[in-house]
């Protein structure tokens, strides 16, 4: 099984000090679990606007997408990403028999 996360990247209307991209949702699955995930998120991040009242969400690719979220005073806009690990630095190494 496959670690995963789901990243919100910040890219409009967001303020400097908030720019951080943040990980929405981490978990251990399959590929198809991982995107569900993903779907999942761009469906129901909000950034604790409150009030949502529109969404409108954009395929980039299988693991992106382009998310603009229009509360009442500002419109936002987010890159969610779906991310696999890799590497791990920490993680114990499997021993060959």
């Amino acid at each position: 099984m496959s670690r995963w996360i789901v990243l919100a990247v910040p890219v409009d209307g967001v303020a400097e000090a908030n720019r951080d991209a943040r990980t929405v949702v981490e978990l251990e699955g399959g590929p198809e679990e991982a995107a569900a995930a993903l779907r999942q998120a761009v469906n129901t991040f909000e950034l604790g606007l409150g009030k949502v009242r529109r969404r409108e969400i954009f395929q980039c690719g299988d693991r992106s997408y382009f998310l603009r979220l229009h509360g009442r005073l500002a419109t936002y806009g987010f890159l969610v990403q779906l991310a696999e690990l890799v590497h791990d630095s920490e993680a114990k190494p499997v021993s060959q028999p």
